[in-house]
């Protein structure tokens, strides 16, 4: 099989490490280009881990570089930054994997919640990238927007059960990330003082993932529901646990319906006990439970992060992107930190 040529824009981060990994597994693609802010350096020094194990050089962002010697490039980027590299990468000819925000919503949305869009007739042709419910838009978008991880885990688990659910009725989303999700810049909030054997909200009702998560719903089912997020950083490396609320119109069996939707999806398992995060560290999986109390709800999901949530996720959606099986290279076997 044809080798496939890539770049890693943004790779000095956790999911940038994530995907070197990831790639470096992958039968067809092969790395071809690395990118940082500012370059003049290699992955080993970025990323210790790798020492003696793969070694290549990383750059500054050169777009002419990059599209002469590659076909596919996935953007570990901050918004606003990731679409105007995009932008050009997208005129050359080149398939986009983003992994930030900037291709997820629609315009008015995505302003709202995040800044100007510079992008919008790219805007309004991209994929968003949760597979199980976008392979057709995926393979054939110029660009690919990677979800969010806390929309990820939410709607893999809630999107079943939307037609049973009473309209009117708000959706309460109570998740929990390990502290990897914060990045990799230090702060006072995910310092290892701050966050060792301890646990809290951070922008409880007001987090930008809350739109993501309702214009989804919106999308798939037609239906409108406020989406109320409350968002936690845990004392773990990576993990996501998410718990959905919501209130049904009717009697319903909670694990049929789950396996009724994902009965061919080699990805998600749906679980006959409510999920953990250790189960899933290290892989592509969604676990996923859900139980009733007369007309109450719960779902509970569980994924890692920094793979479902951000870079398997990614890798999935450019074998897609690019006609290739889709779960060449998706980690299977999960691992306990």
């Amino acid at each position: 099989m044809k080798t496939i040529k890539v770049a890693i824009v943004g790779v000095s981060g956790y999911t940038g490490l994530e995907l070197v990994k990831l790639i470096l597994a992958h039968p067809v693609f092969e790395i071809a280009y690395l990118a940082t802010s500012s370059g003049d350096t290699t992955i080993s020094q970025l990323h210790p881990s790798l020492e003696q194990v793969y070694e290549h050089g990383v750059d500054t962002t050169d777009i002419e570089k990059i599209s002469k010697s590659c076909e596919l490039v996935f953007l570990a980027l901050p918004h606003k930054t990731s679409m105007s590299v995009a932008k050009e990468l997208i005129a050359n000819g080149l398939k986009v994997i983003d992994l930030s925000a900037d291709y997820r919503l629609e315009l008015e949305t995505y302003e709202a919640a995040y800044c100007k869009h510079t992008d919008k007739e790219n805007l309004q042709n991209a994929a968003y990238g949760l597979i199980e419910y976008n392979r057709e838009d995926i393979a054939k978008a110029k660009v690919v927007a990677g979800p969010g991880c806390y929309p990820t885990a939410t709607l893999l688990g809630l999107l079943p059960f939307i037609p049973y659910l009473r309209e009117g009725t708000p959706i309460f989303v109570d998740a929990k990330s390990g502290v990897s999700g914060a990045g990799k810049k230090l702060t006072e909030t995910n310092s290892f003082v701050t966050i060792n054997e301890n646990i809290f909200a951070y922008n409880p009702l007001k987090h930008r993932h809350a739109p993501e998560i309702a214009e989804k719903i919106k999308k798939v089912h037609g239906k409108e529901f406020q989406v109320n997020f409350v968002p936690h950083l845990i004392p773990a490396t990576r993990g996501e646990l998410v718990s959905v609320y919501a209130v049904l119109k009717e009697g319903i069996d909670p694990l049929e319906v789950l396996n009724r939707a994902y009965q061919d999806e080699e990805f998600i398992r749906v679980r006959n006990k409510p999920v953990d995060i250790k189960s899933v560290a290290g892989t592509h999986f969604c676990d996923i439970y859900a139980q009733t109390n007369g007309n109450s709800l719960f779902i509970s999901s569980a994924i890692d992060n920094l793979l479902r949530g951000a870079s398997s996720q990614a890798l999935v959606a450019a074998n897609i992107a690019m006609g290739l099986e889709e779960s060449l290279g998706a980690p299977q076997i999960a691992y306990v930190p």
